[in-house]
């Protein structure tokens, strides 16, 4: 039989805790299920969401974010959401779920140099902080080195060792983080290999990396590490501290001694043992690390619905368990409940006193630590009576004295006949969790003094009015104080001496329940104990400490003190005793500093300390005390080495003096007083008849997927009565009390039926006999087992990330309660796809990434992963193809280009524009300012020349383009300059580009001259020419054309680092822009020759040119043809 819940609102679905990629979009669940209309609404860090185009709700509540953002501050959409589900019958709060977008950091630790000797070990080590975890691989010399080998091991936390090190492994190393957010590659560390000194000497075993504490969190992998050298090799054996035997189906050994726990339980928390021996002897070194399991916070007790009249009492009880242990926090209505005096919160329980119409709401309980959180909720039903009379009316309240407060109040307006008794209440109206007070008297009359208070204290006040079928609602508070009072005792002294002439006395101040108000001053008194006249002083109200001097050495003074008010002077204390020290008394130890403390009614315990100015031997402390006004007892001898004592079988509620003094051979030291009282003892109160024991042996079996066998024993008693049985059943870490699952039965066993596949579930019974229950058994925990996955795994992301490197990334199957214990990825090219050879992979289930390397270039790939568990393998996603360029200098840019905006960037239309019009706009700036570099490089030259007449002219070129094809240009300008000015004004109408197919074959001599046309009157400088010495020997004056094409192309300079994944954003966003996407820079000779360039093939020998000082000017030329001496014309 199932008991039906409170369920008139709950959550059928709610957030989960994920982790996203910039700009991607995401989902956030939340779905409620109750009496419409129900209103969701969304917190993000405790503050409502208010919807906007980017993120807002669907239909069904949930929350989508259709870009995530990661910018500083409010802005970013990283934090915890809840939601909110409301209808009429109150607000119920989700559980917390963190939204993280994926990232990775720089690395925290690069790997260091080492230089080790041969045949020795060598460690490298690597740390980076990264969400979601990245995949760890190592490179040597740029070469990624396998997981595991007979001498490597890599750690998936950041570790590589080499066990019997060789010279081919002196190199340089480095490590690789890759996740789905980012790759990233830590600075080259190198291995430095030197001889081994031979003969070799046997080495003690020696652990150069052990075990360090570390703290993981239930059901993840613990690593301990543990990496040992020694002459021979020794063994390496782990153990426990607490000698339990370590878990072998959960923990396995991976390279040379390091201990790997999987799916980690509370059972494999402790100490843990590595210990490195030499093989055949004893000799051994032993290091220890401890392991902490984290558990998140699950419930063990939930509250329960509960229906109460008005003016009754509620409790909810919420109790859960977790490492750390969980805080628990109470929400009413979706808000936080705070104590005050009808409500309080006792540890986990919750007790509204008192009840009133607005405490009608859905109470819910929230349980969280550092690893998560989780919620149960409960409804209190507050029945109403229809013909209740009307609250009290003008209430107030005026002060008697120190300790009474005359409260006074008018009937109900309405109902009032029918008011049978008047309910007053009270509490202290400072601080949390007062305690709240109530005072029944008769309907008879509207006055009550309420006497108990204490002084100098501002209290609040309301009154009830109750009927035989209920109370009024509460009347309104009314807040008054009461007077202060003299203090009512003094303060306990503590006196030592620091010489023989002084006494250092000091005090705590008072308590505000014994000072009964502000104490406004002290007056302290002291005598010689011999002397019936002594001496008083006056000392403000802040001070706790003075020093009296100028005291006869050896002898014993009383002092007492008296603390006052505003109203008067508190009785003073009793005298009390203390004895300066002997003026000879240089040597003996000084006074210790005592502490004293009352462990309970009859015991106090004494703890001191010498001060660091003791520097004499000891031989042993003397402690003397009695009660006040009790001779004093003989001492008790305590050894030099003591520092505390307890002190027993003293009565309550008394006054003791205690001293303590050190002696050594010299005599008694200084002596320390102090007085202290003993609390009262608590009464013990009857209690009421027992409960009857619980079930035990309360034993769970799992039968299948969904179902588990229970059975459990009859405590021992004896009764004739039948007994029943209720069988409570949830799933660990519940949220929600209405899902809880009761069973009924009179059978001492039950076979408890539809359960959740591969959920545990925890079980707990209780019996009811003669109207009474006993308390519920001790939990018994029990996972059904799972069902082999039926979908694949979800959202599966092929990346290029380098040449030959691709990083596959996917989800858990998307079905409920699904196990994996490892994936399988099988990858094969087109080809092999075709003749079904494919490559197999194989994860862990705790892993979603894997990287697929040594892909052939120019080849199409298809990746498909299945889920697996120990009941079977679930089906293979749909294939996801991934194409490898064949150029990997070009094309590999394109498919990496691809590879991430399917997987890493999406961008959009808006996006493209926008970056098409930078670009555009770049390059008209860059075309811009190298023309104005070329038109003052001209100018420079020009001016540069001495020569009597200079002459711009734009002369006739002929240069080759490619194979047969020629380029001609004809032109010229119209400005004519000699040294006395412009002498000629020439018009040339017909500038035109001229395209031809030349005849001449390449290398004949006719066309190794280009044709040069002058104007008349034009001066030209001539020039000779040497022939260079060598071909291959580039010249000043190198044709435009062979320069191009003999210049080596910036892009195409390759670096060792062929990964795609930067270390900043800029480079991310920039991956599409291959190598060769850019041409080099020209310089400002190659921007003015550029017109003239040609074939990039052989230059020509005519092309290198010497030029010398000779110069010779030609005038008075005519419209005529001349050959050039050298292939290219040069601008003058």
């Amino acid at each position: 039989m199932v008991v039906k819940i409170f369920s008139e609102l709950l959550f059928t679905k709610e957030p989960h805790d994920v982790t996203v990629m910039r700009k991607e979009a995401t989902i956030l669940d939340c779905q409620a299920h109750g009496e419409a209309p129900i209103d969701v609404r969304w917190l993000k860090n405790g503050v409502k969401i208010v919807p906007n185009e980017r993120v807002y709700l669907l239909s069904n509540g949930s929350l989508f974010i259709s870009e995530v953002e990661s910018r500083r501050g409010d802005k970013s959409d990283e934090g915890c959401y809840q939601c909110l589900a409301q209808n009429k019958y109150g607000t119920i709060l989700s559980q917390k779920a963190r939204l993280t977008i994926a990232s990775m950091s720089t690395f925290a630790l690069q790997p260091t140099s080492i230089v080790v000797t041969e045949g020795s070990v060598a460690r490298f080590s690597c740390k980076i902080s990264a969400h979601p975890p990245p995949i760890i691989t190592w490179e040597f010399n740029r070469v990624t080195l396998p997981l595991s080998t007979e001498r490597i091991t890599v750690l998936p936390s950041g570790v590589l060792q080499i066990q019997g090190v060789q010279r081919g492994d002196a190199g340089h190393y480095r490590c690789i983080a890759t996740n789905i957010a980012s790759r990233r590659r830590s600075t080259e560390a190198t291995l430095t290999i030197t001889p081994a000194p031979l003969p070799q000497l046997p080495q003690r075993p020696r652990i150069i990396a052990g075990p360090q504490n570390i703290s993981v969190s239930l059901h993840q992998t613990a690593i301990l590490e543990c990496l040992a050298t020694g002459n021979p090799r020794p063994l390496v054996s782990w153990s426990r501290a607490d000698t339990k035997s370590i878990d072998v189906h959960n923990t396995k050994v991976l390279g040379n001694g390091n201990l790997i726990i999987t799916d980690i339980k509370p059972q494999h928390g402790g100490v843990y043992m590595c210990r490195a021996t030499t093989p055949g002897t004893r000799n051994y070194t032993v290091a220890s690390a401890n392991v902490t399991v984290l558990a998140p916070p699950s419930f063990v007790e939930w509250p329960e619905s509960l229906t109460r009249p008005r003016a009754g009492t509620a409790r909810f009880v919420c109790h859960a368990e977790g490492y750390p242990a969980p805080q628990v926090t109470w929400f009413k209505n979706g808000e936080k409940v705070h104590s005050n005096g009808r409500i309080k919160m006792y540890h986990s329980k919750l007790v509204i006193n008192q009840i009133i119409l607005e405490d009608d709401a859905i109470y819910q309980c929230q349980a969280e630590n550092e690893l998560g959180s989780v919620l149960s909720m409960a409804r209190l039903i507050v029945v109403m009576s229809e013909d209740r009379p009307s609250a009290p009316r003008n209430i107030r309240a005026d002060t008697v004295s120190s300790s009474a407060i005359l409260l006074a109040w008018e009937r109900p307006q309405y109902n009032a006949d029918k008011v049978i008794a008047y309910s007053v209440h009270y509490m202290k109206a400072e601080g949390l969790n007062n305690e709240e007070y109530q005072v029944v008297i008769g309907n008879d009359t509207t006055r009550y003094i309420i006497d108990d208070l204490e002084p100098a204290r501002n209290y609040t006040f309301y009154v009830v009015a109750y009927m035989p079928m209920g109370a009024s609602r509460m009347s309104d508070h009314v807040f008054q104080h009461t007077l202060e009072d003299v203090p009512l005792r003094a303060p306990e002294l503590s006196l030592t001496s620091h010489s023989p002439t002084d006494i250092q006395v000091s005090w705590q101040p008072l308590p505000q329940k014994l000072s009964r108000g502000r104490v406004s001053s002290y007056r302290l008194s002291y005598r010689i104990s011999s002397e019936s006249i002594g001496s008083q002083i006056e000392l403000p109200g802040e001070k706790t400490q003075h020093r009296l001097e100028s005291l006869q050495p050896d002898t014993i003074y009383l002092l007492c003190i008296a603390a006052a008010t505003s109203v008067g002077w508190g009785e003073q204390s009793a005298w009390t005793s203390h004895r300066t020290p002997k003026a000879s008394s240089a040597q003996v130890p000084l006074a210790p500093e005592l502490y004293l403390e009352p462990l309970n009614c009859t015991t106090i315990s004494a703890r001191w300390h010498l001060t660091p100015r003791n520097s004499v031997r000891l031989l042993g402390y003397k402690l003397f005390y009695h009660e006040e006004s009790q001779p004093e007892s003989p001492p008790l001898q305590l050894q030099a080495s003591a520092h505390k004592h307890t002190i027993e079988g003293l009565d309550p509620r008394k006054k003791y003096h205690v001293k303590l003094l050190a002696y050594n051979a010299v005599g008694d030291g200084y002596q320390a007083d102090q007085t202290i009282s003993t609390p009262g003892c608590v009464s013990v109160r009857d209690r009421l008849v027992p409960p009857p024991p619980p079930p035990n042996n309360v034993q769970a079996r799992t039968n299948s997927s969904s179902a588990v066998f229970l059975h459990w024993g009859r405590p021992a008693f004896t009764s004739s009565n039948v007994v029943n049985y209720t069988i409570r059943c949830n799933p660990v870490g519940l949220q929600n009390a209405s899902l809880v699952l009761y069973l009924q039965t009179n059978e001492q066993s039950l076979f408890v039926q539809d359960l959740e596949p591969n959920t545990k579930y925890e079980f707990a019974v209780r019996l009811h006999i003669d109207q009474l229950s006993s308390p519920w058994s001790p939990v018994a925990y029990q996972t059904t087992f799972p069902e082999a996955p039926t979908r694949p795994p979800s959202n599966i992301k092929v990346s290029l990330i380098e040449a030959d490197t691709a990083l596959v990334s996917w989800k858990l199957p998307d079905e409920p309660n699904v196990a994996v214990t490892h994936y399988t990825i099988l990858y094969a090219s087109r080809t092999a796809w075709m003749a079904g050879k494919w490559k197999v992979l194989q994860k862990e289930g705790s892993i979603t990434m894997a990287l697929l390397e040594n892909l052939s270039p120019g080849q199409v790939y298809l990746v498909k992963v299945s889920a697996s568990n120990s009941m079977g393998d679930g089906p293979y996603s749909n294939a996801v193809e991934l194409t490898v360029r064949l150029d990997p200098s070009s094309g590999g840019d394109v498919g990496l280009s691809r590879g991430f905006s399917d997987g890493f960037y999406h961008l959009d239309q808006k996006s493209m524009t926008g970056i098409t019009v930078g670009v555009c706009i770049a390059l008209i700036c860059i075309i811009i300012c190298a023309f104005i570099i070329v038109c003052r490089g001209k100018n420079r030259y020009l001016a540069s020349l001495n020569s009597e007449i200079t002459v711009i002219t734009f002369v006739h070129y002929l240069c080759f383009l490619s194979g047969s094809d020629m380029f001609y240009l004809q032109g010229g300008t119209n400005l004519i300059i000699n040294s006395l000015g412009p002498i000629q004004h020439i018009t040339d109408k017909d500038r035109k580009w001229y395209f031809f197919r030349s005849d001449v074959k390449k290398g004949s001599k006719d066309m190794e001259h280009s044709v040069l046309s002058y104007q008349p009157g034009t001066t030209v400088l001539a020039y000779e020419e040497e022939l260079s010495g060598s071909p291959n020997q580039p010249t000043p004056l190198q044709s435009p054309c062979d320069a191009e094409g003999s210049s080596n192309s910036e892009g195409s300079h390759e670096t060792g680092d062929s990964g795609r994944y930067s270390h900043d954003e800029t480079e991310l966003t920039n991956l599409s822009s291959g190598p060769n996407s850019r041409p080099p820079t020209p310089t400002a000779e190659d921007s003015e020759d550029s017109e003239a360039s040609g074939s990039a093939g052989e230059p020509h020998e005519e092309s290198r040119v010497h030029l010398k000082g000779k110069e010779s000017v030609v005038t008075d030329i005519s419209h005529q043809e001349a050959h050039c001496s050298y292939q290219s014309a040069l601008p003058v």
